[in-house]
């Protein structure tokens, strides 16, 4: 490899969770898939995308399993590492899952970056999952055009306590335990026409985000309050909303003056929107109302794809107080509930 060292986010197209396939796109591609067929242990698989597949091993284990992998949302390589590595444990943890080894997916483009440079991206990752308590026991690793890295990482559960983007139920408070807009940060950052001091507040924003590992999932699981859990990363709020609302048979309704923003997103917004944000609208727009005093950049806002973003909970009323307590004593300082079910068919309405 040279010893060249090039801005990450220069060698790729895209960043982030914002790499993913459109739901649509990913719904038109899965459609034709098979069902659980002959595997009764197979307690979650691809039937209503939620986070992570669940295979039971006996009454008390479930094996959750996961892979998430992307390219460069930052360019400097330890946090690139560490924010890819927070986003794939997230999968296991939004399963009320607690991981147990990971494995490291690697491309890198021979000859376009240092050594040092992807030695740190692997730094940054399996400091990560130090913090997690789990070891990177191996990979795969692959000469490629453009940076990807990623993990695959192996959990286990109760299947008693599996949270799934499933179960919700009407009256259900909806609560978000991180602040929206990684996306947007990350078209500013990229814009590079902020003010010196103002991109070093911006980027330390987008990285203590999306470094923030959603391990409250495990504790989230022996509360039965919490009805159904989503991690929301590539489809935004929205995107990971709908998918609840299909898999519980039920609508929901968002107050957009409650859903926390990430510090500075709501002055950079109006100006910084990401292609992503777009596409994810284009997919799901037809199942959104939205108030008539909702502006385009805050739409924008609600689709915007969240990387490494927090978890979002169907919570009973009366166990909203207590999940948002656990969460603020899990250092989720947004957390906040936003909205919640209703009957009717699978759709949501925002209000101003």
């Amino acid at each position: 490899m040279s010893e060249q060292t090039p801005k990450l986010t220069a060698l790729a197209h895209g960043g982030g969770c914002g790499c993913k396939l459109s739901p649509g796109v990913l719904r038109e591609l899965l459609a034709d898939m098979p069902g659980f067929g002959p595997f009764p242990d197979l307690l979650v698989g691809i039937e209503t995308g939620d986070d992570a597949a669940v295979y039971r091993i006996n009454g008390s284990q479930a094996v959750v399993a996961t892979t998430d992998f992307f390219m460069p949302i930052v360019d400097d390589p330890f946090d690139f590492g560490r924010i890819a590595a927070a986003n794939a444990l997230s999968d296991v943890y939004a399963m009320g899952g607690r991981p147990i080894l990971a494995l490291a997916i690697l491309g890198m483009p021979l000859g376009k970056l240092s050594a040092d440079a992807v030695r740190a991206i692997l730094q940054g990752g399996a400091t990560i999952c130090a913090q997690a308590g789990i070891p990177v026991a191996g990979g795969h690793s692959i000469d490629a055009p453009e940076p990807i890295y990623g993990l695959a990482v192996i959990g286990l559960v109760n299947p008693d306590r599996i949270l799934r983007n499933t179960g919700a139920r009407a009256g259900d408070v909806l609560i978000l335990t991180k602040g929206l807009g990684i996306g947007v940060i990350s078209a500013a950052l990229k814009a590079g026409q902020l003010p010196p001091a103002q991109e070093r507040a911006v980027y330390a924003t987008l990285v203590a985000s999306a470094t923030q590992l959603n391990a409250v999932g495990h504790d989230l699981a022996g509360m039965a309050q919490v009805h159904a859990v989503t991690d929301v990363t590539g489809f935004g709020l929205l995107g990971h909303g709908l998918e609840i609302c299909r898999g519980s048979g039920l609508a929901a309704h968002i107050n957009y003056a409650a859903v926390p923003l990430l510090a500075g997103v709501g002055a950079l917004a109006p100006t910084y929107r990401t292609g992503a944000a777009v596409r994810n609208w284009a997919s799901y727009g037809h199942e959104v109302s939205l108030e008539s005093g909702i502006a385009d950049w805050q739409r924008d806002v609600l689709a915007d794809p969240q990387t490494s973003g927090g978890l979002l909970l169907a919570v009973a009323p009366e166990g909203a107080e207590a999940v948002l307590a656990c969460l603020r004593e899990a250092g989720f300082g947004l957390a906040a509930a936003i909205g919640g079910m209703t009957a009717g068919p699978p759709k949501i309405s925002v209000t101003a």
